[in-house]
């Protein structure tokens, strides 16, 4: 009988440690709707369809990215799972969308969606969930309100820095331009023309201001007013279908204004070659991502990177869209988000590691920039390079310019 008790107690005692084993090891790991132990799910909305449909690229090239971390193991031994919902660039089917991803799918963070009015529409729904809102294909200057909306980091530089970079080259290389401003009537192309009017002491610079709809099918009723309003510069705050018409139809005119595009659409393959490229040499515009049409970056590791990675993942992608270059590096930057949040893949966890990213390098930042943010500043980009289209491809010129 005593001999039973000493048995007894001596498997109690070795059960004892198991259990607490155990239960550390359970309470080491700690999961949000969206993530376990085998799995991170996360859901994006693009318009795989709809007026601005060159912009799913972003999502696709991800999504390959994604394919890659995953055959190499994954994240911390997790498998990324993107879920992706066309949107057609409609605010509306952005909100019902993206119900469906965070009620019905149960993703953990909601990440890239393309368009300003798109994620407007779901800005306060996410924060008032508290879902993360990551790196949005859109540079509006809202995004970054870390006391109202702690939720939400977008990932590009500003509309506004941008818009200030060109008010700056405006005054220094055209002093006494008279500047005419195509834009969309939403978000993106107010905050491109409220902020080259504060970058021009107020717009008194401004001979015309001219908006579109995106619902529109031409711009060319807006061309022909910039130019009858005498503008000999020429903001064109448009996505990608609206920018190459815009320049086709200054150069059916045979109108000479020096053109700038917003940096959204300095794609060679999307929107200067539809446009002519004859058209299209000396257009101005911007960067913070490597051109891969660049010949000089034959050698450069970053390019490597980037070109292996295309050649397997993307075999039929277009190497001359800059989008393919963005979703592969706001998904690398979602990659270290996910790495640095370890096990506690707990939604606050993974905002606390979005919102304090230092100095990260990545293979197509262009050189000399790197992600980096603050729980006070949340936009991880910050840095522009301008460049203008010399026929074959963008040339840099002047230095880094830094916000």
């Amino acid at each position: 009988m005593a001999r039973l008790a000493r048995l007894r107690l001596a498997s109690a005692c070795i059960l004892v440690p198991l259990l607490a084993a155990g239960t550390a090891s359970a309470q080491s790991a700690k999961h949000d709707p969206g993530a376990d132990d085998k799995t991170i799910k996360i859901g994006t909305t693009a318009p795989l369809s709809g007026p601005v449909s060159a912009f799913a690229q972003i999502a696709k090239s991800a999504e390959a990215y994604f394919r890659k971390v995953n055959d190499e193991g994954g994240v911390n031994g997790r498998r990324i799972q993107m879920i992706i919902a066309d949107d057609a660039y409609s605010p509306p089917k952005t909100v019902e969308q993206t119900r469906r991803l965070v009620e019905s799918e149960e993703v953990l963070l909601i990440f890239g969606g393309v368009g300003t009015p798109t994620n407007s529409a779901v800005h306060k729904y996410l924060n008032e969930r508290k879902v993360p809102q990551l790196f949005l294909g859109s540079g509006a200057a809202k995004w970054d309100d870390p006391k109202n909306f702690p939720w939400t980091v977008g990932w590009q530089p500003t509309y506004r820095d941008e818009a200030i970079a060109y008010a700056k080259y405006i005054k220094a290389s055209h002093a006494n331009a008279k500047v005419g401003v195509l834009y969309q009537n939403d978000d993106l192309g107010k905050d491109y023309l409220k902020a080259l009017e504060e970058g021009l002491d107020g717009g008194e610079a401004i001979v015309a201001r001219a908006a579109y709809e995106t619902s529109a099918p031409t711009v060319d009723t807006q061309i022909l007013q910039l130019k009858t309003a005498g503008a000999d510069v020429v903001l064109v705050a448009a996505t990608p279908k609206f920018a190459a018409q815009a320049i086709r139809k200054i150069g059916e005119i045979g109108w000479k204004p020096v053109t700038i595009i917003s940096n959204v659409s300095a794609s060679i393959s999307g929107v200067l070659e539809p446009a002519g490229k004859d058209n299209s040499t000396g257009v101005i515009s911007s960067q913070y991502l490597k051109d891969a049409t660049d010949p000089a970056l034959k050698d450069d590791a970053g390019y490597k990177e980037w070109l292996a990675f295309m050649d397997k993942y993307m075999p039929d992608g277009n190497k001359s869209d800059w989008l393919n270059v963005y979703g592969y590096t706001i998904a690398q930057t979602l990659v270290t988000v996910l790495k640095a949040s370890g096990n506690d893949l707990t939604r606050a966890n993974v905002m606390k590691q979005a919102t304090s990213m230092k100095d990260v390098r990545l293979p197509m930042l262009i050189n000399g920039t790197a992600v980096s943010n603050s729980p006070e500043r949340f936009t991880p980009m910050t840095s522009l390079q301008l460049i203008r289209f010399d026929g074959t491809r963008w040339v840099p010129f002047g230095g880094l310019l830094k916000n």
